[in-house]
């Protein structure tokens, strides 16, 4: 089973639940610090030197309690039905023999923060960088499953303070990591970004950059590729047996960013304080996932940090900037450790982002009496879920897990550009004097409409990547997902817990709405920000969850 036989009896104390006719574990949370223990609020404490309204916050009420389900017999008898007898971690599913060798773990960090000016991505207007408000930095983390001296499967996952993750970067990078480390499966290296929008384009021909006293594009795609290899080799090389565990909290990091109308009109960041405003569009995600790795000294080496949010709170800037991200690092590191490497992932967010869509006054009245910044009040939140997530799961480490990576091409259907659509553009492009994005942003659209006269069903190819660790599964895609389909992914995943990085590399850059936003239009649903239709998007969750499910292919099929 790859644990002692002091965790074997420990792990028979814990209380089960059911879960889709699987035993698992139910843990007794309890808040992230010693204030929440004793009985004080968080508005309590940001309240208590603001007298203006006569009431202390310590006096507002706080009820908490904590429910823990099942006896100790029926968790003696659970577990030994559930995991001694078939000799598996308690991390598998019953009936399920997975391949569970040695979790070997490596991390690193790069720095790829460019050493003179650069065009900034992510807005419709070059923007050049001018100065460095905080690093841009790529984070490794290196996965390997061993039996013996043989490996039964690897991961290598880099999370990059970008936009975007560009095949150029992609290319170049697979290509330095290949001519450092010539035996890794470069299809086992998956890159995504945290779509920061004051870091570097990586996207040949979006911007016109001027050609002297700023980084060209291929130029600083070198650069980083060969920082970020250099990271995932000193990673890969690193690699040493250790456990890992993962856990989930909540925090309201981002809010739905397409406000609805009476008319039936959808506006990404619409007004919402006019007499037509009906609501937001669609559902929030407000999960925190972390995964924890410790080494085999029982030192914590790395997280992932999972937040349905994209980090662009300061995109506007002129700056170098890796938005929240970087107050986030900074204040974990100060908790678990300075050379603690940490992952950012976006998790499914193509509607939703860190802007204020209403009560932004009672928000910027806290944030302002916190003394903090808007991008470290969106850190000061994440860390207290990361800090709630770590005190429940802290003594749940495992080593013996499966570990799992299936790669695959999808090949998404396109959304069609209906002649109304084609005129549209057509007229635009004509009365407007676009900026170069802008301009690709509507051409390419007259392209597609060119090309479904001889293709009337065209796609486009996607490589996702599917990776089961333990009870865990993380899945990816290239896009800025609508959280609908993030939603969909989770609710049918097998896994204990599901986790979704948008914007990885290896397929169409764009956002993938929903049937409903496309309904609404504005912004993020018109045709020229959809390259993949909604049917494209149900295949993608459709197929993912297929991957999913084919990692517990032998647990309890009756129950899907």
């Amino acid at each position: 089973m790859g644990r002692d036989l002091l965790s074997y009896w420990l792990d028979l104390l814990r209380p089960p639940i059911q879960d889709d006719g699987n035993a698992v574990r139910l843990t007794v949370r309890r808040g992230p610090g010693l204030e929440r223990l004793l009985g004080k609020t968080e508005a309590g404490e940001t309240m208590k030197n603001d007298a203006s309204h006569g009431v202390d916050g310590n006096d507002i009420p706080l009820a908490r309690r904590q429910l823990v389900t099942g006896s100790l017999a029926a968790a003696v008898a659970v577990a030994v039905l559930s995991v001694p007898a078939l000799g598996l971690d308690n991390h598998s599913a019953p009936n399920e023999r997975s391949p569970s060798g040695v979790l070997t773990i490596g991390a690193a960090e790069a720095d790829i923060t460019p050493s003179q000016p650069v065009a900034l991505d992510g807005q419709f207007g070059l923007r050049v960088s001018q100065k460095v408000d905080t690093p841009i930095t790529a984070n490794v983390v290196a996965l390997e499953s061993r039996e013996g001296d043989r490996s039964l499967d690897a991961a290598v996952m880099v999370s990059c303070d970008l936009v975007a993750i560009s095949d150029l970067l992609l290319g170049k990078v697979r290509q330095a990591t290949q001519q450092r480390l010539p035996d890794l499966d470069l299809k086992k290296v998956f890159l995504n970004a945290t779509h920061t929008h004051t870091a570097p384009v990586t996207r040949p021909g979006v911007y016109d950059i001027p050609k002297t006293g700023v980084m060209q594009v291929e130029e600083y795609c070198d650069f980083a590729a060969r920082r970020i290899a250099e990271a995932i080799q000193q990673a890969w090389k690193g690699r040493k047996p250790g456990r890992f565990t993962f856990g989930l909290a909540h925090a309201a990091v981002a809010e739905n960013r397409r406000a609805t109308y009476a008319d039936g009109r959808a506006v990404m960041y619409g007004r919402t304080d006019q007499p037509d405003f009906r609501g937001l569009e669609g559902f929030e995600d407000h999960d925190v996932g972390t995964l924890f790795f410790w080494n085999d000294a029982g030192k914590l080496i790395a997280m992932a940090v999972n937040v349905a949010c994209p980090s662009q709170e300061v995109e506007g800037l002129s700056n170098l900037n890796a938005d929240f991200w970087h107050p986030v690092r900074e204040s974990l590191r100060k908790r678990y450790g300075q050379d603690l490497c940490v992952l950012g992932w976006t998790g499914a967010a193509g509607d939703q982002s860190p802007h204020l869509m209403y009560r932004s006054k009672a928000e910027e009245r806290m944030r302002q009496l916190r003394k903090l910044t808007r991008p470290e009040e969106l850190a000061r939140r994440i860390v207290a879920a990361v800090d709630e997530t770590f005190e429940t799961i802290k003594n749940d480490r495992h080593c013996g897990v499966p570990l799992i990576h299936r790669v695959a091409t999808l090949q998404l259907p396109m959304r069609l550009v209906t002649d109304a659509e084609y005129s549209e553009v057509k007229a635009a492009i004509a009365q407007e004097n676009p900026t170069q994005m802008r301009n690709r942003w509507h051409t390419r659209v007259m392209e597609r409409y060119e090309r479904q006269k001889t293709d009337p069903q065209p796609t486009l190819p996607a490589e996702i990547h599917v990776l089961r660790i333990g009870d865990a599964v993380v899945c990816t895609n290239s896009f800025e997902l609508f959280v609908d389909y993030g939603v969909q992914m989770k609710a049918r995943s097998r896994a204990a817990q599901t986790f979704i990085i948008q914007l990885v590399g290896g397929g169409p850059l764009c956002y993938l709405a929903t049937e409903r936003a496309v309904r609404g239009g504005g912004y993020s649903a018109v045709v020229q920000s959809n390259l993949i239709s909604p049917k494209g998007g149900q295949i993608l969750v459709d197929r993912t969850v297929e991957l999913i499910d084919s990692m517990w292919a032998k647990a309890n099929p009756a129950k899907k």
